[in-house]
């Protein structure tokens, strides 16, 4: 599998004035490149638990909380709506209200010691998007406004899955492939106790754990 950051024609930037606060709201790849984002020790491992509890589908948002071992804190997802704009400040606001619930914030550390960590599934293939670089946008966003690390950013398509501005991905999991259990994973993403979203009737949002 060939990962990389080049554009399709469809999603390449435009250059009108009207789109000048949607840019804003992105990060492109050499952007989210220098940001120092730090790396997953174990991706494979990680996205494949991710999807073992959350059994996404296309359009799923998941966002989750590492700790400094790279366990599984917190977890959440929730539906992309397809009338939503492309706007990182929107995709913001989603990913806060998720952290919110699920894991309370830590502003008053010094430095972050956890780090939130996002797994996108879409369609289409593994190139960069302008999608992709207003999630990264709100995850980076999210993430200073709830005090953790920015951490990866993840796609999962029906080719597999990629961790943008790394260069590593893997054939397995997909978006068709049928979840493993979790008993299947590793040990590191399902600590006890394990808080995840849930609660609230909203349509949009589907939880995690069972």
């Amino acid at each position: 599998m060939t990962f990389g950051f080049a554009p399709s024609a469809a999603t390449s930037l435009s250059a009108t004035a009207g789109s000048v606060n949607h840019v804003a709201r992105m990060l492109e790849p050499a952007e989210w490149a220098a940001a120092g984002i730090p790396l997953l020790r174990s991706p494979r491992e990680v996205v494949s638990g991710l999807h073992a509890r959350h059994r996404p589908t296309p359009a799923t948002v998941v966002v989750a909380v590492l700790d400094h071992e790279e366990r599984l804190t917190a977890s959440a997802s929730f539906a992309r709506r397809t009338t939503a704009a492309t706007d990182g400040w929107e995709f913001r606001n989603a990913l806060l209200a998720h952290l919110r619930r699920v894991i309370p914030h830590d502003l008053r550390r010094r430095t972050p010691v956890r780090t939130a960590v996002l797994l996108y599934c879409r369609e289409g293939d593994e190139r960069w998007t302008e999608e992709d670089g207003a999630w990264m946008w709100g995850l980076r966003d999210a993430c200073t406004l709830h005090g953790l690390r920015c951490g990866a950013y993840i796609t999962l398509t029906h080719g597999g899955w990629q961790v943008l501005g790394e260069g590593r991905g893997g054939r397995s999991p997909t978006l068709s492939s049928r979840p493993s259990a979790l008993a299947d994973t590793s040990a590191d993403l399902d600590p006890v106790p394990l808080r995840t979203g849930g609660g609230a009737a909203d349509a949009l949002r589907r939880t995690a754990a069972r």
